[in-house]
């Protein structure tokens, strides 16, 4: 645990983000793919606004991923646009909503459809300047892999309202507040399993039968025996340990880690078989999240600028949290 601690959204200008989509829009197609930057305005309020303003149905408008509100953003949205209709993007936004581009694309935006996205944090009245710069060099190998505390909602209420969803003790008719309760289960589930793997000292140590996937990419491989030349792996970053996302179907770890990981989890065992009666299939997640081209710059002996690169679904907050200990001047509603 970090002994200093930093202010961070003092203002929206402090956390920025820009989307990296990973794929060129074609050019041509029946979406139009919108870039619009954002400042403090929530994704699916604008989403709304720009059903409204095509006279569409908001089922018509897509996005690749929610982004802070408290923030200046940038990210793509695409409208089912005929090329026939022509609006003036002008008269679209206002003071805290620009269109920075407008292209052509076949398929609508899907939710996931990103490689990750880029972002930009001040940090101001930092306590512990030189611990920050220590840690931001340590960092750079990775830091744990964790959902944020924006998964579960305030005070931990989508994760409450998602153990009552699969009891069967709540009803939730709209689709995407169900997703997102679900969700939640599922990832306190894999942060309990990383947090226990780091506090018996596993989480950058090979258990035999272990999951591996490759740095970069979502390709795992079996560790069935433990020898150096994986753990040789592990530890350069090539090769990353993984936590279960629990759903149906048989995990794929084997041996002492699927023991481990079903060990850690028997008091949830009926939480964990309602999960899977869902249709969710099991799947796995990286233990350790390596920032990307990541840079650190003091603007004054206790004010900072980071900025670095996360794949798509990991938080700023993970790294944030083995930096310094945060608080925040403006109440957090991080979609």
């Amino acid at each position: 645990m970090p002994e200093g601690s930093a202010l961070i959204r003092s203002c929206n200008e402090d956390f920025q983000v820009v989307e990296q989509l990973g794929f060129e829009p074609e050019g041509e197609g029946e979406h139009l793919f919108l870039y619009i930057r954002k400042n403090g305005e929530n994704t699916d309020w604008v989403a709304r606004q720009l059903a409204r303003f095509c006279q569409l149905s908001p089922r018509d408008v897509g996005y690749a991923g929610k982004k802070d509100r408290h923030a200046i953003t940038e990210q793509w949205f695409s409208v089912a646009l005929p090329p026939q209709r022509k609006l003036n993007w002008n008269l679209f936004g206002g003071d805290t909503i620009e269109v920075l581009k407008t292209v052509r694309h076949p398929r609508k935006l899907r939710l996931g459809a990103l490689q990750g996205n880029r972002f930009g944090l001040r940090l101001r009245d930092v306590s512990h300047p030189d611990e920050l710069a220590t840690r931001i060099e340590k960092i750079r190998s990775g830091v744990p892999n964790y959902f944020g505390e924006q998964r579960f909602g305030q005070d931990g209420g989508n994760l409450q309202k998602g153990v009552e969803l699969i009891r069967g003790e709540r009803k939730e008719r709209q689709r995407n507040k169900k997703g997102m309760y679900i969700s939640a289960v599922r990832s306190w589930c894999f942060n309990h399993l990383l947090s226990q793997r780091i506090a018996e000292g596993r989480w950058d140590q090979l258990l035999a039968g272990d999951a591996l996937m490759l740095s970069g990419s979502k390709s795992c491989f079996l560790a069935e025996d433990i020898d150096a030349a994986t753990q040789q792996r592990l530890v350069s970053g090539d090769v990353n340990l993984t936590g279960a996302m629990w759903g149906r179907g048989e995990p794929l770890n084997v041996g002492a880690s699927r023991q481990w990981e079903k060990d850690q989890l028997a008091p949830w065992e009926e939480i964990l078989e309602r999960l899977e009666h869902l249709g969710l299939r099991q799947e796995r997640r990286a233990l350790r999240l390596q920032p990307i081209a990541l840079e650190a710059k003091a603007e004054s002996e206790n004010q900072w600028w980071l900025e670095f690169e996360l794949p798509s679904g990991a938080f700023a907050t993970s790294v944030l949290r083995e930096l310094t200990q945060v608080t925040k001047p403006i109440q957090d509603t991080a979609e």
